[in-house]
């Protein structure tokens, strides 16, 4: 009985001990200021904002990340203050075991730039409305005429083909939406314009255009096109 309640005690000794060092550690923890702060793109290739702008948000305007202390942050908060910059998709915010505050950031990726009498944005892959940048331009079909409700959603499936496919990413640097829907677009070498039609069929429609690019290029043939008409999902008709 005695031994029976000696190694009781000195089980709730240890676990007792255990329970206070960990809270003793844990509560010096949280005191601890944390030792720096990194701002980490996942695409830095195409910098639309500066590192340092978001380093103010994630720091919140303070002097630098090592007056902040760990009890203080509200990692919640800052993902939610950097998400709200109209050049960011997303972000994940953490800090390390080193004490280093770090935000994972996801630009916007614009697909399209849009001019209209109301000034010039881009349009990015998920269809949204995304500012220029005065940091970077990016390499984009620009688009012209009218965008509205009834046509905006496929056109951003168009979008997203073109950006998606290297091919066309390459070689379609201009789209005009006419009032009735239909698409006309205009190739980086060539002069001639491509009758797309409505934005119906879209895969087909590229899938002609581009076998019929590949045999056209080898004689040379392209040169004497004034219009590529694509409206017609079984054929491809040329004007010279």
């Amino acid at each position: 009985m005695k031994l029976f309640n000696w190694t009781t005690i000195r089980l709730v000794l240890m676990f007792t001990l255990v329970i206070f060092l960990f809270s003793f550690t844990s509560k010096r923890n949280e005191h601890r200021k944390l030792s720096k702060s990194i701002v980490i793109f996942l695409d830095d290739s195409n910098p639309f904002i500066k590192q340092e702008t978001v380093n103010k948000l994630l720091i919140e305007n303070k002097k630098d990340a090592s007056s902040i202390e760990k009890d203080k942050l509200d990692l919640n908060k800052l993902e939610k203050a950097i998400n709200k910059n109209k050049m960011i998709e997303k972000s994940e915010v953490f800090v390390s075991i080193d004490g280093v505050l770090k935000a994972v950031v996801k630009q916007k990726t614009p697909v399209a730039r849009v001019f209209n009498d109301k000034g010039s944005f881009y349009i990015d892959y998920q269809g949204n409305r995304m500012p220029l940048s005065d940091e970077f331009t990016a390499r984009v079909p620009i688009i012209s005429g009218e965008i509205n409700k009834e046509n905006s959603f496929e056109l951003n499936k168009l979008l997203r083909l073109v950006y998606d496919d290297e091919f066309l990413k390459k070689n379609i640097i201009g789209i005009q939406i006419s009032p009735n829907g239909n698409i006309k677009m205009r190739n980086r070498i060539f002069n001639y314009e491509i009758e797309f039609g409505r934005a119906i069929h879209v895969e087909r429609k590229f899938d002609n255009y581009k076998a019929f690019f590949q045999k056209a290029v080898l004689d040379s043939s392209l040169y004497k096109y004034k219009k590529i008409n694509l409206k017609f999902t079984q054929q491809v008709v040329c004007t010279k």
